[in-house]
């Protein structure tokens, strides 16, 4: 936890209410009070000290290098009274978990300005259950213009020292996402929480389909910090793919072919609006406005894994999860049926993929992972993967349904996630194959993903740990037509892959390449 409590109950959060402290925030023993924690807080450099009103009493607060400290003031006790040693126990929280810090004033009719000072107030990011984050408050009451005004200058060089934070950031905004709640989402939730921690916005709303990518490759960001994107999967995913592209062109690559690309300069922030948020729910481990904006504010920054789809050698797109056959073909269905409800829309697309449930007659090639540390240094260096003297390996038959997945893809529908085994930067994908069986035996493998159980522990369902992976449909004359004898407008002699929730259709071989943290996301 953050906020570092030593009593059981604490009244310095939320404007002096009484909570009760987690278990892990619980009273330290007496026999710790002598703690590694608190020789180095000895050792640290004094750079304010003070005495501040904190809920209901005056402390003796001091401001280190790395962390806020303060301590009741009593008046003086017989040694040994337990009960005065348990209310005096020192309180802590660290630098790093503080994102703004404000003058409190009172404001009154008769004050048209400054109002009446009060003290300071820090506005702090905790950690709370099931990796949720929570911004809170810690005021410090003082009176004194002077007194807090030394404070307050302190924190904000303090705060202007962190260099991963960002000062300005370019929002894209996707206003059909979900049930078109995104603008509502960032405007009552994000911008606020942005505005209070100093973050410079420039919002654009993205209009249609492909907005992003076109806007991505020629406006000027050399002013931005990040890239933002407010809504689901599909918006999220075409981002991550206009800013990969856009630093390849920067770098003076064809965009057509990419063998080696280069890493994405501006980190990629996700704030879940969708009707899934895989990415943002991978991401987070929680699908959570609130958690999504503070890990951005605060900076917080992975390297993840990307893939690369191509075909004929050519390019299509970047992306981190794909599926061929079942998922492809109900991703088709549901997009003919916009108007619906978006989960109404998926139920129905799922159910209807299953009543014409069909496998693919397929060839799929792929090269398992290699973990030794000479050949991951080596593709760590930019060799291509395809130039290793590694062991491609074949399989083919009849498949229901093809999953190639760079990150865990947690879900609503899929706790757990769809490649539970799979991290978000461990330099590899999971391929997971379910080969031909009956409608029934299919139903409860798709059941498993919503349970404990686990998904694969069927004698149909096979998986691979891999770098590479070529995928080579063998009925080309078929192609998928989502509605048969209603639907003309489907492309003849094209199979639907649902990538990262964007429908792809393609008629030939797609060869999915695995290249490791070529792109930042807050989180």
């Amino acid at each position: 936890m953050p906020w570092r409590r030593r009593r059981n109950r604490v009244s310095a959060l939320e404007g002096g209410r009484e909570e009760e402290a987690p278990p892990e925030a619980a009273a330290v023993p007496s026999a710790l009070l002598t703690s590694p924690q608190q020789t180095e807080a000895a050792a640290e450099r004094i750079l304010l000290r003070g005495i501040f009103e904190i809920g209901r009493d005056s402390c003796d607060v001091v401001l280190s290098e790395r962390a806020l400290r303060w301590r009741p003031i009593q008046p003086q006790r017989p040694a040994g009274d337990s009960k005065y040693d348990l209310l005096c126990k020192e309180e802590f929280i660290e630098l790093k978990d503080i994102f703004s810090v404000k003058l409190k004033r009172r404001w009154s009719v008769k004050q048209q300005r400054s109002g009446t000072l009060l003290g300071i107030t820090l506005f702090i990011c905790l950690k709370k259950e099931q990796n949720k984050l929570k911004n809170s408050t810690l005021d410090l009451i003082n009176l004194s213009e002077d007194h807090c005004d030394i404070w307050f200058r302190q924190f904000k060089k303090i705060l202007a020292g962190f260099p991963n934070r960002p000062k300005s950031l370019k929002i894209l905004l996707n206003p059909q996402s979900h049930k078109k709640e995104a603008t509502q989402v960032y405007y009552e939730k994000v911008e606020p929480l942005l505005k209070l921690a100093g973050i410079k916005t420039d919002v654009t709303i993205m209009e249609y389909e492909g907005h992003a990518l076109s806007l991505l490759k020629e406006c000027e960001l050399q002013g931005f910090d990040g890239v933002v994107c407010v809504g689901g999967d599909g918006s999220a995913s075409e981002v991550a793919h206009a800013l990969l592209l856009r630093a390849q062109k920067n770098a003076g690559m064809e965009t057509d072919r990419i063998l080696i690309p280069v890493r994405a300069q501006l980190p990629l922030g996700l704030i879940p609006a969708g009707s899934t948020n895989v990415l943002a729910h991978s991401l987070h481990g929680v699908p959570h406005v609130i958690t999504a904006t503070l890990h951005i504010i605060m900076g917080h920054v992975q390297l993840v894994d990307v893939c690369t789809f191509s075909t004929a050698g050519k390019l299509l797109r970047f992306g981190f999860s794909a599926m061929f056959g079942f998922g492809g073909r109900t991703l088709a269905l549901a997009e003919k049926y916009r108007w619906m409800a978006p989960n109404q829309r998926r139920d129905f697309a799922v159910v209807k993929a299953l009543a014409k449930l069909r496998a693919e007659d397929c060839e799929i090639s792929f090269l398992p992972f290699n973990s030794s540390d000479d050949v991951q240094e080596r593709r760590a260096q930019g060799s291509p993967k395809s130039d290793c003297n590694d062991q491609w390996q074949m399989i083919q038959g009849q498949f229901l349904n093809v999953s190639i997945m760079a990150i865990p893809c947690l879900c609503s529908v899929a706790p757990r996630g769809l490649a539970p085994n799979t991290r978000l930067n461990n330099g590899s994908m999971a391929l997971i194959i379910a080969r031909n069986t009956s409608r029934p035996e299919f139903i409860k493998h798709l059941k498993r993903y919503a349970s404990v159980k686990n998904q694969f522990n069927f004698p149909f369902v096979e998986t691979y740990t891999v770098e590479e992976v070529k995928v080579h449909p063998r009925n080309i004359t078929g192609g998928y037509n989502p509605e048969e004898e209603e639907d003309e407008t489907a492309s003849e002699n094209c199979f639907p892959w649902n990538v990262d929730g964007d429908l792809m259709e393609v008629a030939s071989e797609v060869h999915i390449r695995l290249h490791p943290r070529l792109i930042s996301l807050y989180g």
